[in-house]
This record gives structure tokens, sequence and C-alpha cells, in this order.
């Protein structure tokens, strides 16, 4: 038998480490001396000290390195454990390498631009919700105050509601192809040119944040297109432009001008490369 600093040099395992594996029942001593204290082990355990670090080194967790040793697990379940751990693997390397590709894209614009850019684009997952939503074409963006009165006058005003509202973009050419939408508390009956339905989820979004007017938002759409194409995705339509703040609407519209307001842009995304 050697004694826990011997064993610890000769396998290079820190004694604390000895330690802890002992306390949750991973590698036992094969002597603990009443009096001292003191662990002894022997060098046929080293093998299992050895089983132990590779697994460790796989990425598993304690508690699995336990399941994995006992002596009654099924070879079906070793399989099962080393094959989920593969696909863990891989999901993380692809995660990096997708950080990694957002980093140069970011290091290449800020050589070109000389500059950080004003908007930051991130990736993020969008859940489906009811909307209560009318379509039309329009010529243009700005012109689709009439869909908005529509949908409160159809969804019976504006207590129906909940969250901020956002327009759906399908196309624009050669007009404006576009959805106004609100998300709804509860069920409303649809009805005039008002539909009801649960609007999809994305699972891969990317958004920008405008704050400021109308008018300058074109920046944004620069920014996050910019985006999308240095970092090898492409647009999956509708994009969503949500209004998180905006100005009261006048006779003529929602102002194009104000300063506070301020505007998500979200577009569907999927890699190409």
């Amino acid at each position: 038998m050697i004694r826990i600093g011997d064993f610890s040099r000769i396998s290079q395992v820190p004694v604390s480490t000895l330690r802890y594996y002992d306390d949750v029942g991973l590698l036992k001593p094969i002597e603990v001396d009443r009096f001292t204290g003191y662990r002894y082990y022997v060098f046929d355990q080293l093998p299992r000290l050895n089983r132990i670090l590779a697994l460790k080194d796989l990425g598993f967790s304690l508690e699995e390195i336990a399941r994995m040793l006992a002596d009654d697990l099924p070879a079906d379940q070793l399989r099962g454990m080393l094959r989920l751990k593969r696909s863990e693997l891989r999901e993380q390397v692809q995660e990096a390498f997708g950080r990694l590709e957002r980093v140069e894209a970011r290091l290449k614009q800020i050589e070109q631009e000389q500059s950080m850019s004003t908007y930051d684009v991130i990736l993020k997952k969008a859940e489906p919700m009811l909307v209560a939503g009318v379509r039309g074409m329009v010529a243009t963006p700005p012109e689709q105050k009439p869909l908005w009165d529509e949908l409160e006058r159809q969804a019976g005003g504006a207590s129906a509601f909940t969250g901020p509202c956002f327009t759906l973009y399908y196309s624009e050419e050669p007009q404006w192809d576009i959805e106004v939408c609100w998300a709804l508390k509860s069920p409303v009956q649809p009805r005039g040119g008002m539909k009801v339905y649960e609007l999809p989820g994305v699972e891969t979004m990317a958004s920008v944040v405008h704050k400021g007017a109308f008018v300058t938002i074109g920046e944004a759409y620069q920014a996050i297109l910019q985006w999308i194409d240095a970092n090898g995705y492409r647009v999956v339509p509708p994009s969503r432009e949500i209004y998180l703040h905006s100005p009261k609407p006048t006779a003529t519209g929602v102002s194009q001008t104000d300063p506070s307001t301020v505007t998500e842009i979200q577009f569907p995304v999927e890699k190409v490369r």
C-alpha cells in the first residue's frame, strides 16, 4: 500500500482531488488509518483513476463518470452516453466556429470603416404568438396608416392588444406587401380584412435596435443586411419591424422625425456557408 501523497505524485493528481474523489465515492482508498486518517492506495487503482481522468477529459461530469464506471452498466447505455456527448461537443464546436466568424466579420468592418458601428446585431429566437393582422399593398412603408386604422377598428380597440405592435414585410416589388400586426391577449373574432392566427416562431432571428427618427432607419437596415451577408446568412422573409416606442400618431400618421422612436428590426435568417 502507498500513502495518498505518494499516490498523488505517481498519478500526478493533486491530493485535494483524490480526497474529493473519495468523498463522492468515485475512487475510494484501499484503506484509511482509523487513528491518523491517512488514506492508502494500491497500484492496481491506477487504471481506474486513469479512466476517470480520460472520461473527464472527454467532457463528462463526475456524476456521469460514476454511472459509466458502474460494473452493471449495459454496453448500449454506455454507447448512448458517448454518442450524446459527441453531439454536444459537435454543437459546441459549431457555436464556437460561428462566434469566430462573427469576430472576424466585426474586425473586417472596423478595418474598412476605421470605427465601431453604431449598430450591434445579435441572434435571438422568436417565440410563436397569437396575432391579429391586416395585410395589404402600399407604395411605400410610411403609407401603412390605413392598415393600422383597419386593424384597430376590426379588433374592437386597443384593449384587445398586448405588447408592441409590428409590421411584417413580405416583399417590396412592385409594391410593398406588408402586414400590420399586434399580439393579442386572447383570441378575438376575425372580421373584415383582419386575420387572427398564430405567427410561427423563428429559431434564428438577426436583430438590431434603431433609436431615432424613422427617416434615418435606413442606416439600421444597411447595418443589419451587411452583417447578415458578412456572417454567411441569408434572409428568409418575412422580416419584422417592431415599434418598441413610437410617438402618438397625428392626423397624417406617425411622425417620421421624432428622435424618441425606438424600433427593432428582425430578419429571419439561415446559414448558407
